[in-house]
């Protein structure tokens, strides 16, 4: 005889499924894996930079325009969230990593700068677009654990930022700069790959992405404080980081190091970051995000300075730990951004995204001017100083509402 399970019983089997608390390893693994893909391609640029100053006979300030060329298009950010919180946005995290990785494989053959900012354009639209919903879909399936999706998330965007700079500079080493258009196979297989994996990606519910409390002016108050310490911390964090993972190749190839060495060491700032991330976000909802953005806002400059006055086997630690610290507050301020109680999720991620671009394009701007006047050693050190000064807006940004 079959026996008849509870009526109760099965709704609570149903809500423990369906448990919106619950961390969804699974599918913010695939997300994750689908930054991984996209990131990838869009950290070519750093590597290529010494090949591509050689060619056209580009100057450090230009450098930085490329930079804002491939940034700028992320102005779009606000409305891109708007329209990320009324359809599916599966599928911009579908299509992006496929435009990228065209635009980006094919710099090493555009003939002049403008053409290069054209490809830095096209593939900077479709940055924003896969972005701006990325963390979002992240949080839905993150459940109470804010910090720690995003440390997955963080995670395979900057293992992209490790392993894109291996890829292209043995493209490049091996077939030249106008190489790099072989290696656009492995972006369209990845893109094939992460498609199937994607392809069924319930989003998240119409109802789940209204659900708010209080008035669009409650809101917009209680997101002054936390976009005003955001941006005062960017903005004095942000020349160091600009630094490091733009010009640093170009850096150590002024000091006579090989490509090799140039590229290996970007690689090795960007794994040091990749642990970093992981690790920060499951820091964060242990001990709180404000605590520890506060003690890696206070150790970065200390790291960043040794690395510009020691030379030799001691370089490399401080490297290491210099990309854990700079990179480590990534994770945790998008956890603080997405635990922020809003009925426009993406649009709330957009605007921070906004801020971030406009402040990052603005520091490659400053640090690449600094090095045409003083040299990129002085201006590393400047950039490191400068990052001390963002303690203070540490304060001014309210502490996650979860733990």
């Amino acid at each position: 005889m079959i026996s008849k399970v509870p009526e109760e019983n099965l709704q609570q089997a149903v809500v423990s499924h369906t448990d919106p608390e619950r961390f969804q390893t699974g599918k913010v693994t695939a997300i994750s894996l689908a930054h991984l893909s996209h990131d990838v391609f869009s950290s070519f640029l750093a590597p290529l930079l010494p090949l591509l100053i050689a060619k056209l006979g580009l100057s450090l300030s230009m450098v930085a325009l490329l930079d804002i060329a491939r940034k700028i298009p992320q102005l779009l950010n606000p409305f891109i969230g708007l329209l990320a919180d009324r359809i599916c946005v599966k599928y911009f995290v579908i299509l992006a990593p496929v435009v990228t990785a065209v635009c980006m494989s094919l710099l090493g053959l555009a003939p002049t700068f403008p053409l290069l900012i054209i490809l830095l354009l096209v593939s900077g639209i479709s940055a924003a677009a896969f972005h701006v919903p990325g963390p979002v879909l992240i949080k839905h399936y993150s459940g109470s654990n804010t910090g720690r999706g995003m440390s997955f998330y963080m995670f395979g965007g900057e293992m992209a930022r490790t392993l894109g700079p291996l890829l292209i500079t043995a493209a490049v080493s091996w077939w030249g700069l106008e190489g790099s258009v072989r290696v656009l196979p492995v972006g369209l297989v990845a893109s094939t790959v992460m498609f199937f994996r994607l392809k069924n990606l319930q989003p998240m519910e119409r109802k789940a992405r209204q659900k708010s409390s209080g008035n669009r002016r409650e809101q917009f108050l209680r997101m002054v404080p936390l976009f005003t310490g955001l941006g005062g911390f960017m903005m004095f964090r942000m020349g160091l980081k600009s630094a490091l993972t733009l010009y640093l190749p170009t850096y150590l190839i002024s000091q006579g190091e090989s490509l090799w060495v140039a590229g290996g060491a970007l690689s090795i700032l960007q794994f040091s970051g990749a642990v970093g991330t992981l690790g920060a976000g499951w820091i964060a909802d242990r001990f709180g995000h404000r605590s520890v953005l506060m003690a890696v806002t206070v150790l970065t400059p200390v790291a960043a300075l040794g690395l510009t006055f020691l030379e030799g086997i001691w370089t490399l630690p401080l490297l290491v730990l210099t990309g854990v610290l700079i990179f480590a507050s990534s994770p945790i301020l998008l956890a603080l951004v997405q635990d922020t109680n809003t009925a426009r999720p993406a649009f709330l991620n957009s605007l921070f995204m906004t801020q971030n671009i406009v402040i990052s394009g603005l520091a490659a701007l400053f640090i690449g001017t600094m090095g045409d006047h003083f040299g990129l050693e002085l201006t590393f050190r400047i950039a490191a100083g400068m990052a001390a000064l963002s303690v203070p807006f540490v304060l001014l940004i309210p502490e996650s509402r979860t733990r």
